[in-house]
């Protein structure tokens, strides 16, 4: 086992609590009695809580009430048990699992036993297989009780300093020494974490076919390492664009520091407002912030940019089919944020005859990278709680967790998405260039 290993393992461990669920016997009564008496089972917890399980797909979890009533499985041993403190923290979230969950969690009012990944993996898998269409229904019947957010240019910024402008030293506790927040590329399933970053920096080049001289132009750019990447090992020129203030800043110090500030320039200032002709355009991990209504406006950036030669990558968070981002995640971690489908993403090319020449699902990649976070994150928990407080501990906690279980679950997809202007002949014949240098 080596160091990355450890620390996975480490993670794990720390989304346990000291008592797993016992396990069930089959046939067992799912309503214990309770100290000094009898609870019916037509109790309003237990209905409350039998009603929970169902609308979930009656996935083989423990749910119960602090007081003591639960509800399980009969025939199956629990993954793991969900304890809510009252039964008002139960009808809350009975109203609208999709957001009241995450935040009586984070309060520390849901409290779970058990595998945390494991847990959410399971209601993921049991909802798609058995609550899906009751769940779609009720979810339909929240959002139209929310305001949605409108990614309009302070908006987006608005949204990205939300997310992103809480404290480079935060995310340098748990990201990889180079500081990239995107999914990574793991040659091999053993590949340490800063290991699958690089190849996936690697990845990127080799699939827009980089040579020396070129000019780069990048969409929503992080911390900036891509662009160094490009420049150090490619020889390529490239003009970087973010809105995050702390990250540019970040950004611009480094390249100075490794001698690279003439061949980038970090510019603080949105997509839509890239100029220039270039040999390259790529974005990695921002199209998750564009909003479909402005898919056309980044097309029309693209296609503008390459002046009918070049080529293009887009590397996005998706899913299989539309729907919006979980709810919690939306409102208290990625405002404005949307995982697009493959055919909500082609609103990008076609008004603009980008042709679609590649397309690649790096689904379980994304989900081992998520497992790294995680560790590295429950690694520095201590000081997480010190630079913020203990909800936010369990928030992060929860995002990262589900996270790895909507990758692993197929909720989530990680799309990569080379593309070209429609009459550029200048193309990959084969795929050979990916795998030879």
């Amino acid at each position: 086992m080596n160091a990355c290993d450890e620390s996975v393992a480490a993670a794990t461990e720390r989304t346990r609590t000291v008592r797993p669920p016992p396990p069930l016997a089959a046939g067992a009564p799912q309503q214990p009695p309770a100290e000094g008496g009898s609870l019916e089972r037509s109790s309003l917890d237990y209905w409350l809580l039998s009603k929970l399980r169902s609308l979930l797909g009656n996935p083989p979890v423990e749910f119960a009430v602090r007081s003591g009533t639960r509800v399980g499985p009969a025939s199956a041993t629990a993954v793991a048990r969900v304890t809510f403190a009252s039964r008002a923290t139960l009808t809350s979230i009975l109203a609208d699992p999709w957001m009241r969950f995450g935040d009586a969690y984070g309060d520390g009012r849901v409290t779970i036993e058990g595998d945390l990944v494991s847990l959410l993996e399971t209601v993921y898998q049991a909802s798609d297989m058995g609550g899906e269409r009751r769940v779609s229904l009720l979810r339909r019947a929240a959002d139209v009780l929310r305001r949605r957010h409108r990614n309009s240019l302070a908006r987006s910024r608005d949204n990205i300093h939300h997310h992103y402008d809480i404290g480079n030293d935060f995310y340098a506790l748990w990201l990889d020494r180079s500081m990239v927040y995107t999914c990574a590329y793991y040659p091999t399933p053993a590949a340490t974490l800063d290991e699958a970053q690089f190849a996936k920096m690697d990845h990127v080049c080799r699939k827009l076919r980089l040579n020396a001289g070129e000019s780069v132009v990048e969409a929503g750019c992080g911390w900036g390492t891509l662009a160094l990447h490009m420049a150090r090992h490619y020889g390529v020129r490239v003009r970087a664009f973010n809105i995050s203030h702390q990250q540019i800043v970040y950004a611009r110090e480094r390249a100075a520091r490794e001698g690279l500030g003439a061949r980038v320039e970090y510019v603080e200032d949105d997509y839509r407002n890239i100029t220039g002709h270039y040999d390259a355009f790529v974005s990695v991990g921002m199209l998750e912030h564009v909003g479909l209504a402005n898919y056309p406006a980044l097309g029309r950036v693209a296609h503008r940019c390459l002046g009918g030669r070049g080529r293009g990558l887009i590397h996005s968070i998706g899913r299989n089919r539309p729907a919006t981002l979980q709810p919690w995640i939306e409102k208290r971690i990625f405002p404005g944020a949307y995982p697009p489908s493959l055919g909500e993403m082609t609103r990008i090319f076609e008004p603009w005859n980008l042709s679609i020449l590649d397309v690649e699902n790096l689904r379980l990649h994304y989900a081992q990278t998520l497992r790294h976070w995680l560790a590295r994150y429950e690694a520095a928990s201590e000081r997480v709680r010190e630079m913020f407080d203990e909800r936010f501990v369990r928030m992060w906690r929860l995002y990262l967790a589900g996270s790895v279980a909507a990758f692993t679950t197929g909720t989530m997809q990680l799309f990569q998405v080379l593309f070209a202007p429609g009459e550029n002949n200048d193309i990959a014949w084969t795929r050979a260039h990916l795998y030879t240098r």
